[in-house]
C-alpha cells in the first residue's frame, strides 16, 4: 500500500518573511576619523577642515558610509556634519556610528515604508538564518510592523519554528 506524501507546509497559508530579501545592495564602508585628529584625540578645526577639503570623496560613490571615531576622543557634532556635506554628492547614505548602526538605520527605513496590508490575517514565519548582516533590531522592528496585521507570527523554519505571537482577534 503506497500513500502519497503531502507537503503540509507548502499547502498551508503560512507566509515566509525573509529580511535578507530586503537587504539593500551596495558596498558598506566605515570612515574612521581618528587619523585626522592630533594624536588620535584632539580635533583641530583648521586641520580637520583642510583634510576634508583635500580628501578624495569620489571613492565613496554609491556606498553606504558609517562615520566613526575609534578612539576616546570627544567629537563635536559639526565634525560629522561637515564630513556628511562632502559625502552627500557620492554616498547612498551616511550615518554616525558603526556598521551595525548603519544596517539598523537602513532596515528601519525599509521596514517603516513596508506595505504589509496583504499579510492581514495570515500566519507569518520570520526566517531566522541569513547570510547577510541583518541586524537584530530589524527583527524587532519587523515584529512591531507585523503584529497588528498577522494572525500569528513564528520564527525560524517551517519545520522547526518558535511561536512568538498569536492574534486572538483574527
Amino acid at each position: 500500500m503506497s500513500t502519497e506524501i503531502i507537503n503540509r507546509v507548502s499547502n498551508s497559508k503560512l507566509v515566509t518573511f525573509d529580511l535578507e530579501d530586503f537587504y539593500p545592495k551596495g558596498e558598506r564602508a566605515l570612515f574612521d576619523i581618528k587619523d585626522w585628529l592630533l594624536e588620535g584625540l584632539v580635533l583641530r578645526e583648521t586641520v580637520f577642515r583642510e583634510k576634508a577639503l583635500a580628501h578624495d570623496w569620489s571613492q565613496y560613490q554609491d556606498k553606504y558610509i558609517a562615520l566613526t571615531c575609534s578612539t576616546d576622543a570627544i567629537i563635536p557634532a559639526w565634525a560629522y556634519m561637515l564630513l556628511s556635506t562632502h559625502l552627500q554628492a557620492y554616498a547612498k547614505k551616511v550615518v554616525t556610528g558603526d556598521l551595525d548602526t548603519l544596517e539598523t538605520i537602513l532596515y528601519t527605513e525599509i521596514i517603516k515604508d513596508l506595505d504589509v496590508s496583504d499579510l492581514k490575517g495570515k500566519p507569518i514565519i520570520v526566517k531566522g538564518c541569513s547570510h547577510k548582516p541583518v541586524p537584530q533590531n530589524a527583527y524587532l522592528l519587523l515584529i512591531e510592523k507585523l503584529q497588528p496585521v498577522a494572525k500569528s507570527i513564528l520564527y525560524g523554519e517551517a519545520c522547526s519554528s518558535v511561536p512568538l505571537f498569536k492574534n486572538k482577534n483574527v
